[in-house]
């Protein structure tokens, strides 16, 4: 989806729902999907700011609620207690790796692991919609360090 596509989702989508397109709101999404990652609010709203300093963190937590309503943004939470998101457009499917130490987040897929997903589901008679695997243990990094 091009950045001209995910801004015409994003403004049907609020006006939709009676709301307005703002710059904010603009530079918000186009800030999200400049930047890879999993990004905290806090995180973001430190990167819109550098560009527009009236910005309020409240404005930054309202827009992302849109993007993840909207389809666009997948809202994650990795057991630390703070959402983050990451762009659920233009993107395939991935699973997660999370370190319990450091906050490291690592996306991997494996196709092996989608196959047997499909097979247990098939055989429990169950129609998988969507899913999302976290693991969660030490990175590499953290487990030299205790060693």
């Amino acid at each position: 989806m091009t950045p001209t596509e995910r801004s015409l989702v994003f403004e049907r989508f609020i006006a939709d729902r009676g709301l307005k397109s703002t710059r904010q709101r603009s530079l918000i999404l186009e800030t999200f999907f400049g930047l890879d990652g999993h990004l905290s609010v806090e995180e973001l709203w430190a990167k819109v700011r550098a560009l527009d300093e009236r910005v309020s963190v409240a404005t930054v937590y309202r827009t992302m609620k849109l993007l993840s309503e909207s389809g666009l943004a997948h809202a994650r939470n990795f057991g630390d207690g703070q959402t983050r998101y990451e762009a659920a457009v233009g993107r395939e499917h991935h699973d997660h790796l999370i370190c319990t130490n450091c906050g490291t987040i690592i996306e991997f897929e494996n196709d092996q692991i989608e196959k047997l997903q499909a097979i247990v589901a098939r055989k429990q008679g169950f129609k998988v919609v969507s899913h999302k695997m976290e693991l969660y243990g030490l990175c590499a990094s953290c487990q030299q360090k205790r060693a």
